[in-house]
């Protein structure tokens, strides 16, 4: 578009007409005059000005975005170097300089290897190898040593890039033409340290710092995958300390816990290189041994071997605070191939060796085989069915009389019994360790409770039975319940009987925990009249200290001082002890298990007249019991037989 000459300034006008004149005639030089020359220079002049100022803005925008660059660079968050050929620093920033903990000067032209660690050195090598012939980008994480010796992880993240060849000689020999690394440095301890962290807190337990069960199954999990390749056999050994509850309980979990780290470094020091031991929890540890041998009898022979040094290990006798003492332990193992068996199966089969070990007596070995597991599904069996024993009405009391030095029936002991539909009567022996590893003997204890007082109650309006008092045993962990006491008050005013003819039975057992709050429920029901008797006698844990604090009634001689008391100096010893001692406190005292007329002469001359036991009378259902509480019966009666 030509412009309009009508809006043209002079000037505007003065340069479109010599320009048309200089495209007219190229070859001529116009006649110009003075002036319009002149005014010519002003304009080149102005134009030269306003190149110049937008050369001036264009440097200053230049310089400013340079300085933007160089604050990016050299203050940012993350370390930026270039690396040559050679391996050498040839630029680093502020950022880089700082994480390495020392001046720019002293890093420029020094090899980035002699940063790294021993422990990476060599994976860095393969990594820059690569980075210089192969690869484009890469990525890596190296342990770094700064400038005052102290160490850091770092993540590098490298980028190959090729540059222009340098002519200078000197340059080319130090590696700089050709390509560079360039590379991003960060500090990642924070990070690695927090990785550890959640690491120890999923994988390992944070008293002993040994593996949890988590990572045993894992380990176990890849063994048995090894194991059936190589078909080499492995074991599980089960540990539970023995005992240690009482530790726990009587001297505080800060000892038990001493205890426990102990365990866990004399194990660790105690094991072959490979093997894993493990804390599930609690007192119980497991080992994991692997490549036994492809022979059984020899790769049961080695896990004994194991086995044995670790029980002599563990029973050393350990400092603990101001203590000293002597730990045992109960093993369980089960031996293994390939994948023939779940995890979850084999643990169950060291668990049940192990429970098989503390019922041998604890501090043993003992392995699993077939007929413990038929054993412990009957046991489980037989635990179903005493839990519906009491709704089916299959449970009943037998009565064992207590005879005084005249003959006569003074009371009675209440014996629970149950009358299985299908294997008969079973013993206590069988059912009541079985109720009390559950929470079944809580229940079937209060049924006993209500079953005896509402016997008590009937008694008390029958001639010649309202003298008799009942004894029932009590368990341990039902007499620590919170609510015992207000359970036996409120039985005994339900049932509105004398609490004098109630007696109950204790053994000594109860006294290891919680004494004062024992003493305490005590003295309750001794205040409503219930009367106390120690069981079992001599064969616990007494102190005499607790003994005189007890409100009890009556000390119970165990039998298994009655049964050779004619026979053996110790036995008798023990018996003349316990009745010296009962009467020195102002107790009576009773003697179980008496089975012949030599036992009983030779307690009566001791001082003991009282019995309970075969020569008198067994246990016997409650219609045969009351036959014999009749006018004129005595001991004569125990002649009587009974189902």
């Amino acid at each position: 578009m030509i412009p309009d000459p009508a809006h043209q300034s002079d000037e505007q006008r003065l340069r479109s007409a010599a320009e048309q004149k200089l495209d007219e005639s190229p070859l001529s030089t116009p006649a110009v005059t003075h002036q319009e020359l002149v005014h010519e220079l002003r304009v080149h002049q102005i134009e030269l000005e306003m190149q110049n100022e937008t050369l001036r803005s264009a440097q200053n925008a230049l310089e400013e975005a340079r300085d933007r660059y160089v604050d990016l660079y050299e203050f940012a968050p993350v370390g930026y170097l270039t690396i040559s050929q050679a391996g050498l620093i040839e630029d680093i920033n502020l950022t880089g300089s700082a994480l390495f903990g020392c001046e720019r000067s002293q890093l420029i032209h020094k090899r980035f290897a002699a940063s790294i660690l021993p422990c990476d050195q060599d994976r860095w090598t393969q990594f820059f190898l690569g980075m210089k012939q192969y690869q484009q980008q890469g990525r890596m994480e190296l342990q770094l040593q700064r400038c005052d010796g102290s160490h850091f992880c770092a993540q590098i993240d490298c980028t190959t890039e090729q540059v222009a060849p340098v002519d200078n000689a000197l340059a080319a020999a130090a590696g700089r033409p050709g390509k560079v690394i360039r590379a991003v440095l960060v500090d990642i301890t924070q990070r690695k340290r927090a990785e550890e962290e959640i690491y120890q807190l999923g994988f390992f337990d944070p008293l002993t710092g040994l593996p949890n069960r988590r990572l045993l199954y894992d380990r176990l999990k890849k063994y048995q995958a090894v194991s059936n390749r190589n078909q080499q056999y492995g074991a599980i050994l089960m540990l539970d300390l023995d005992h240690f509850k009482t530790l726990n309980d009587t001297h505080g979990h800060d000892v038990g816990d001493q205890l426990l780290c102990k365990v866990a470094a004399e194990l660790l020091t105690g094991l072959r290189d490979g093997d894993t031991i493990a804390r599930l929890g609690g007192d119980e540890f497991v080992v994991l041994l692997e490549n036994l041998s492809v022979d059984r009898q020899e790769a049961a022979a080695l896990t004994e071997r194991v086995a044995q040094h670790v029980l002599m290990v563990l029973g050393r006798a350990q400092q603990l605070d101001t203590i000293e003492y002597h730990n045992t332990a109960s093993v369980g193992a089960t031996l293994f191939m390939g994948m023939q068996m779940s995890i979850e199966e084999l643990m169950k089969q060291a668990d049940l060796a192990m429970y098989k070990a503390k019922e041998m007596g604890r501090n043993r070995l003992r392995f699993f085989d077939a007929a413990m597991q038929i054993q412990i599904l009957e046991h489980a069996a037989l635990e179903a069915a005493l839990a519906s024993a009491i709704e089916r009405e299959q449970l009943q009391l037998y009565y064992q009389p207590q005879i005084d030095a005249a003959g006569r029936m003074v009371g009675a002991e209440a014996l629970l019994r149950w009358q299985h539909p299908e294997r008969g009567l079973v013993s206590p022996l069988d059912f009541i360790p079985l109720a009390e590893e559950s929470h079944l003997i809580l229940t079937l204890g209060t049924w006993v409770l209500d079953t005896a007082c509402r016997q008590l109650a009937v008694w008390a309006r029958q001639p010649g039975f309202e003298h008799l008092t009942l004894a029932i045993n009590v368990s341990t962990r039902q007499f620590s319940e919170a609510d015992f006491v207000a359970d036996v008050k409120a039985i005994i005013a339900r049932t509105q009987i004398a609490p004098q003819r109630l007696k109950l039975e204790l053994t000594e057992s109860i006294l290891i925990n919680n004494v004062e709050d024992i003493i305490a429920k005590m003295a309750l029901l001794k205040a409503e009249g219930v009367r106390f008797a120690l069981d079992d006698f001599g064969t616990g844990y007494s102190s005499l200290s607790y003994l005189k604090r007890l409100p009890l009634d009556q000390l119970k001689i165990d039998r298994s001082f009655v049964k050779t008391i004619h026979q053996n100096s110790n036995d008798a010893a023990i018996a003349s002890m316990i009745i010296v001692l009962a009467k020195t406190l102002g107790l009576g005292v009773i003697a179980e298990g008496v089975e012949t007329s030599a036992q009983k002469d030779f307690l009566s001359g001791l001082g003991c007249h009282n019995y309970q036991g075969y020569w008198f009378s067994p246990p016997l259902p409650l219609y045969e019991f009351e036959l014999l509480v009749q006018p004129g019966v005595r001991s004569d009666i125990r002649t009587r037989s009974h189902p």
